[in-house]
């Protein structure tokens, strides 16, 4: 692998000129070279075996995954295990406690020889390769292994170097005591169907199948194949590598998963592996491309790359978006049931995703969330009276299913949920109404990061379906609008007006609108939506320790010690920004100083961006978020925290940002970043369809240029201040336009596909 090991910021100015002038092969794989260089400094090293598997929440162990199948990987050297899960592998049953993703199995790799041998695992994140090395006394053993991206398998290659040989034993297992808790009556064990083989050719394989009581059925398996063995067994000598390979599938994605897996194990040949390598490669190699960024601090840096190859392990899978601890289930129940949970865990994943140009990572959000629609719907009419409008409680799961709905579980043992209000006909709302505008809160960043016609008419209804809702529900009083009955933490009952539901309203309705103009249907709605949004309640306000910020609601909870939900209006709703009231903005500073939620328990994904989005001091934000970085295991996940992939979107999303911005439709490039430090970055994803390439050195910006997907209108804040520019527009390989500017901000109509520069006049 060509890898530079010390290098400083990596300018972009081949970036832009690629984007100016076409892109030949030479070129592209000297762009490709780039994104190597930054991305191959940052090697993920565990020098000791994890400590936190198996466990209900995240773990912290190597991760491996393509978005369909994860692999964490855990044990002492002599006694490796391959945790299995999928994304498409749950318990399907819309009732509380009786619906969570589940442990397929367990690769069981033992070589009894290497009893106190030392332990070193590390993973290439430009390759998605992982290499673990284990020696003891004069002999070690290693091994190479990978989850393939383009197919459901798992290749693992296995050496020895030394004198001598390992025996070793290679097994499939289904998860047992360690894997399943049972402590009825409130941790209860449903029983599934499974079987464990080997083939007469000595292909192991398993498969586990829940499909009684169940609202849908499911069923997945894995096989496995090892070189030169019929049992599993297996003798490593010097200079003889063995190769085992394991395949994954589901009821999902084959009509026999079981037969599938065995079929394409066995005809896993040398040749068709090494096409399976090649195509892995390349596919990373194409992730990392869509977008990268150069900074000086190598901390954030490595944990900026990082969560983006967590991310691209874990979602993929159109139909199944990824649980809220990722596809690395190693303990049945996970917490919370691993579900997706509404009022942020389940869309916080995804808000770096938009603007570091992976949307494919984000289009199992969406389809998630369209699948609950039926649903949404019998909620807004059943308990508010409102037909077509969009209502979700807390809990959803894969293909519409309702993880949290009333049961005669609940009612016997969470009965004070009943009595307190929490739990509404048979939905588990815990006071709160904006579950359901919060799930508008991606769709919005992606439509309008992409202006893409066919995303737009898919989320429609969706969109469409919570305006409805919420333009009946609130309540017109005078020349305002207010909330009622609504909470702005879990079981609050009945506060009005709290920020964050204002803050999504707000959000909705703007969303809603422009969808509208652009799909040109609903033009008889527009008026009123545009009415809600003008006259919706102000944010309410209170004094703290001598200075105005913002309430958590008009009446009711002020302040709370923990959470972010008081600035989530401005992040993620995006109803703050630099464009805004200048005594709205130092509110919002005033806020954020007397909060300093960092390193918040739930909420440091909305923090960060929120301190971005207001131009809070970038010197500051960097400390922190060195900090936040530094908090973490090898793999990424926080330390000491519950939850886990929301946080992998709190980096990139913060860098983002804070390079560049689209955010109040004007284009600013390093806009909240130390002018001391160099930077650059490559398409960074903005409002208008826009991929932004820039960089700032020695404090000035010597290269901008913007790729309009879909010839927008553009605003950008001229990044030399007053100073004349000059400006290039391509096509293709053609220059189109060239012409001089001048202003505080340049306003122009971009044609779909065509690149513009700007640099300084001389």
């Amino acid at each position: 692998m060509w890898c530079i090991k010390h290098i400083n910021i990596i300018v972009v100015s081949l970036a832009v000129s690629l984007l100016m002038t076409g892109c030949d092969r030479q070129q592209a794989n000297a762009l490709q070279k780039q994104a190597e260089a930054i991305i191959c400094k940052h090697t993920i090293r565990f020098t000791e075996p994890p400590k936190r598997i198996p466990n209900r929440n995240s773990v912290d162990a190597p991760l491996l995954g393509n978005g369909f199948t994860g692999v964490a990987l855990a044990g002492s050297p002599e006694a490796q295990t391959f945790y299995v899960a999928r994304n498409d592998f749950w318990r399907l049953k819309s009732a509380l406690d009786e619906s969570y993703p589940l442990v397929l199995g367990k690769i069981e790799l033992s070589m009894p020889d290497l009893e106190g041998a030392s332990y070193l695992v590390e993973q290439q994140l430009y390759d998605a390769t992982t290499t673990a090395r284990f020696t003891k006394e004069n002999r070690s053993v290693s091994y190479k292994t990978y989850v393939s991206a383009t197919e459901d398998l798992l290749v693992v290659e296995l050496e020895m170097d030394g004198e001598g040989s390992i025996e070793g034993h290679v097994n499939l297992s289904l998860p047992g005591e360690k894997e399943i808790i049972n402590k009825p009556p409130l941790e209860r064990v449903f029983p599934d169907e499974r079987e464990v083989g080997i083939t007469k050719e000595g292909v192991l394989y398993l498969w586990r199948a829940f499909e009684d009581s169940v609202d849908i059925p499911t069923k997945a398996a894995m096989a496995l194949r090892m070189d030169q063995s019929s049992d599993g067994s297996f003798v490593l000598e010097p200079g003889k590598p063995l190769r085992m390979v394991c395949a994954f599938s589901s009821n999902f994605k084959s009509n026999d998963c079981v037969s599938d897996v065995i079929g394409r194990v066995s005809d896993s040949s040398s040749s068709h592996l090494k096409e399976v390598k090649k195509h892995h490669q390349e596919w990373w190699k194409d992730y990392w491309q869509k977008s990268f960024v150069s900074i000086p601090d190598s901390v954030i840096e490595k944990q900026y790359y990082l969560s983006l190859y967590g991310t691209a392990s874990c979602s993929r899978d159109k139909e199944f978006a990824s649980p809220i601890f990722g596809t690395w289930i190693t303990r049945e129940r996970p917490n919370w049931n691993g579900d997706y949970h509404l009022n942020y865990n389940h869309m916080a994943p995804y808000y770096a995703l938009f603007s570091s140009n992976r949307l494919e990572q984000a289009e199992p959000y969406m389809n998630t969330m369209l699948a609950q629609i039926p649903r949404g719907n019998y909620y807004s009419e059943k308990i508010t009276g409102i037909p077509g409008g969009i209502l979700l409680p807390v809990g959803a799961g894969p293909l519409g299913i309702e993880t949290t709905r009333r049961s005669p579980f609940m009612d016997t043992y969470f009965k004070g949920w009943i009595d307190g209000n929490l739990v509404e006909d048979e939905g588990f709302f815990m006071g709160q109404k904006s579950n359901s505008a919060y799930a508008v809160v991606n769709m919005s960043m992606q439509f309008y990061r992409t202006w893409d016609k066919a995303y737009a008419q898919k989320v429609y209804p969706f969109v469409k379906g919570v305006a409805t809702f919420w333009e009946k529900y609130l309540a017109l009083e005078g020349d305002r609008y207010v909330i009622y009955n609504d909470a702005i933490h879990e079981g609050t009952v009945g506060t009005m007006n709290p920020i964050l539901s204002l803050g999504l309203v707000r959000m909705v309705m703007r969303t809603v609108s422009d969808m509208s103009v652009f799909l040109g249907i609903d033009k008889d709605k527009r008026e009123q939506w545009k009415f809600i949004s003008e006259h919706i309640s102000d944010y309410p306000l209170q004094e703290r320790d001598g200075k105005t910020v913002f309430r958590y609601t008009e009446k009711g909870v002020d302040w709370w010690g923990d959470n972010t939900l008081g600035i989530q209006h401005i992040y993620p709703a995006g109803q703050i920004g630099l464009n805004s009231d200048p005594e709205l903005l130092k509110i919002a500073h005033n806020t954020v100083d007397e909060m300093q939620r960092w390193l918040d328990f739930n909420g440091s994904n909305s923090f960060f961006p929120a301190a971005v989005r207001i131009g809070y001091d970038p010197d500051s934000i960097l400390v922190h978020l060195n900090a936040y970085s530094c908090h973490t295991y090898p793999n990424g996940f926080r330390l000491d925290n519950p939850h886990g992939i929301e946080n992998w979107s709190t980096v990139p999303n913060t860098i983002n940002e804070m390079l560049c911005m689209g955010h109040q439709d004007l284009v600013r490039v390093f806009p909240v970043w130390p002018r001391d430090k160099d930077a650059s970055f490559y398409q960074i994803r903005v409002e208008g369809a826009f991929l932004v390439s820039g960089e700032l050195k020695s404090g000035e910006v010597t290269s901008l240029a913007i790729l309009s997907e879909q010839g927008r209108p553009l605003s950008l804040l001229n990044p030399w201040k007053h100073k004349k520019v000059r400006m290039k527009v391509w096509q293709s390989d053609r220059l189109l336009e060239e012409k001089e500017l001048e202003g505080e901000i340049f306003h122009m109509e971009t044609l779909p596909g065509a690149s513009y520069s700007f640099i300084v006049s001389n």
